[in-house]
């Protein structure tokens, strides 16, 4: 009798737990192995990645003294074209042309105080700041603008000059030849005696060296000097007579490629800006910079030809005077003691001035013999 109990009453206990297992939920069983799940409706398919939320621009000013219809101004916005492409739009860098944030003679300092993020203009402008470099524009007898950009480059790659340690250097360009052009005709060297001719860094001591007097000013000074008879000439490339229109005011050129110096002039970004640029950024920077080496110093063989095109175009046009040989021997000698004093000047700073100077030279005879 107490079996039949014991055992009815258990049937009871398992009845009501089957009658309230029905009241709970119950979890969908897991697929498995030999039974696949039924594929997935589209709002249960995975999420696909989507990409972060870009970060914000880095937007980086540049200070360029020249005026933005110069070529070499149109040529910087093109390098500031491909860093944002080349980045997706990540680096926005806005122009500053004409020394409307720094001066010429200023953009080198504002980069460093990072008054500008980036800066273009002249070595020359700061006599005594760069003593090595100086020696980039001696009258060394420079053929094109593409020479002397490429010769610079490889001159301050080469030595790693410790006076520019202080910005991050992108790159650097020169000019073509520098010329004389004036007011008065200049055929030969005793006509320079007592010429006032504007110039700039080491072109003051050319002047000096070839009887003139020099004036120092910067390019954008030069046409109001010259069209109110400040100075009676100036010490250029033949592209600053268009590019700066400095042929309206000049009658005459003197084609002194014999002495042909050049002006080289910087790139120069702030230091802690290019250090805070991500590695893939800087990457890019590096590479497009490489490229526009070779562009600035095409666009400036291309300013020089439209400089001697535009001065023959005006009315009357320009005067060119060519130099024969015992002349241009004569302007060579004349030009030797700006090499020496170079050389002895660096020396006295304990800088291979003299070495520096040598390999300049020795570039310059190889690009004149197309080696």
């Amino acid at each position: 009798m107490k079996r039949t109990i014991a055992l009815a009453l258990c049937a009871l206990v398992i009845m009501a737990l089957g009658m309230g297992g029905c009241t709970k939920k119950t979890e969908p069983a897991a697929p498995s192995q030999e039974q696949p799940a039924p594929p997935a409706t589209p709002a249960q398919e995975p999420a696909q990645p989507v990409a972060a939320p870009s970060e914000a621009a880095i937007k980086l000013s540049y200070s360029i003294f020249f005026p933005p219809t110069h070529i070499q101004c149109k040529t910087a916005e093109t390098w500031a074209e491909e860093i944002k492409k080349r980045t997706n739009g990540k680096v926005e860098i806005t122009l500053y042309p004409g020394g409307t944030l720094t001066k010429a003679p200023q953009v080198y300092e504002g980069v460093v105080n990072g008054v500008s993020d980036i800066g273009m203009s002249c070595f020359a402008y700061t006599p005594g700041q760069f003593p090595l470099l100086e020696g980039l524009d001696l009258p060394l007898g420079y053929p094109t603008g593409t020479a002397a950009t490429q010769i610079a480059n490889e001159m301050i790659a080469k030595y790693n000059p410790a006076e520019i340690a202080n910005v991050h250097l992108l790159y650097v360009h020169a000019h073509g030849p520098g010329l004389l052009a004036s007011k008065k005709p200049v055929a030969k060297l005793e006509d320079l005696k007592g010429l006032k001719v504007r110039t700039t860094g080491l072109s003051t001591k050319i002047v000096e060296c070839l009887g003139g007097a020099p004036v120092g000013m910067s390019q954008p000074e030069t046409y109001e000097a010259l069209s109110k008879g400040v100075v009676d000439a100036t010490l250029c490339p033949i592209e600053t007579l268009k590019g700066w229109k400095q042929g309206e005011v000049i009658s005459y050129v003197t084609d002194s490629t014999c002495i042909g110096y050049t002006t080289a002039m910087f790139v120069v970004m702030n230091s802690k800006k290019w250090e805070a640029l991500p590695p893939d950024i800087q990457q890019i920077f590096n590479d497009v910079n490489k490229e526009w080496i070779a562009k600035h110093g095409q666009a400036w063989d291309q300013a020089d030809r439209e400089g001697r095109d535009f001065i023959k175009s005006l009315a009357p046009p320009r005067e060119i005077i060519a130099l024969p040989a015992e002349e241009q021997a004569k302007w060579k000698k004349a030009v030797e003691p700006v090499l020496t004093s170079y050389a002895a000047a660096a020396k006295a700073k304990n800088l291979p001035g003299a070495e520096f100077l040598k390999n300049l030279q020795d570039s310059i005879a190889k690009t004149q013999t197309g080696q």
